[in-house]
């Protein structure tokens, strides 16, 4: 079984920046892909931004390209999403989220992804 654990939500104004964070253990998690969604009130979950298990290949969400960076550690446990620029409507609650198969796609949905983290939630206000 694999753990997922986000950490560094909170509110922060328009323009603003956040760092997320995602700790994964429970298996090789240095061997699978690792991402971000988020879902707003009232609205579906939405892809945000995957990273590959060597953390070489990342693609993003047109409405945060640009602004948001997904990475992770030498050791390939821990993801970060680095959010600047922050607007209104990013406010939701993000997931951290693990995929055991590779990357193959540039854009993904929930059922692409196996383990999922309590989400952490974001608000800007402007």
């Amino acid at each position: 079984q694999v753990q997922v654990v986000e950490s560094g939500g909170g509110s922060v104004q328009a323009g603003g920046s956040l760092r997320l964070s995602c700790a994964a253990s429970g298996r090789t998690i240095s061997r699978y892909a690792m991402g971000w969604f988020r879902q707003a009130p009232g609205k579906e979950r939405e892809f945000v931004a995957v990273i590959s298990d060597s953390g070489s290949v990342t693609y993003y969400a047109d409405s945060v390209k640009g602004r948001f960076t997904i990475s992770r550690d030498a050791a390939k446990s821990t993801v970060y999403l680095q959010m600047n620029s922050l607007k209104r409507e990013d406010t939701a609650v993000y997931y951290c989220t693990v995929r055991e198969a590779s990357l193959y796609y540039t854009t993904y949905a929930v059922r692409d992804f196996d383990y999922w983290g309590q989400g952490t939630q974001v608000t800007v206000s402007s």
